[in-house]
């Protein structure tokens, strides 16, 4: 099963803003993706889901995801969907990860995948995805939904983040106020 399937199947959009091929990749999506479903009222009815990664921007020319950048709100949420998503993963991917409660960034291995971890900057993952790729919001002013996300990932695909090497255990040492950091109330 493709990604595309996956997420259609298990119904995992949220949001949509773009779902479909472009003239680069044979399937593309932007918007937000379920990792955790909310509760199932009825067979057609259920709540709003309880946790999301927001922003996603993922492109693809194959089963797997070649590249995805996306917002996660908590790096206390990254577990939930690395396990959620792992099948569509791969080494050989790209994935930008713009974490909202941490600061600093880097470069970590998690169960085999690379992830690129950067603190959300701009409040705005697109707007911190063409810093890193040198695009200005003029380079793009013209284009369809369809060309940005092809600019987009076409340049980040073959930049170098130059990103120092971490462990995942380093990245979450750069978190502040994350779940763990409450303590007793």
């Amino acid at each position: 099963m493709s990604i595309k399937d996956y997420i259609a199947e298990n119904k995992l959009e949220w949001m949509i803003v773009y779902n479909a091929p472009t003239d680069s990749y044979k399937y593309a999506y932007r918007g937000c993706l379920i990792v955790t479903e909310g509760k199932v009222i009825t067979a057609d009815k259920s709540l709003p889901p309880k946790d999301i990664v927001k922003q996603v921007i993922l492109a693809t020319n194959s089963d797997t995801i070649d590249f995805m950048a996306l917002e996660l709100q908590s790096l206390d949420l990254f577990e939930s969907f690395v396990a959620k998503y792992k099948e569509y993963l791969t080494p050989e991917g790209k994935y930008l990860l713009f974490v909202s409660d941490i600061i600093g960034k880097g470069k970590f291995i998690y169960e085999g995948i690379t992830f690129n971890t950067f603190a959300l900057d701009e409040s705005s993952v697109w707007n911190d995805l063409l810093d890193i790729a040198d695009l200005s919001k003029g380079d793009l002013k013209k284009m369809s939904d369809k060309e940005k996300i092809d600019a987009v990932a076409k340049e980040i695909l073959r930049s170098n983040l130059r990103l120092n090497d971490k462990t995942y255990e380093d990245i979450k040492a750069l978190q502040r106020g994350g779940k763990a950091s409450f303590g007793a109330v």
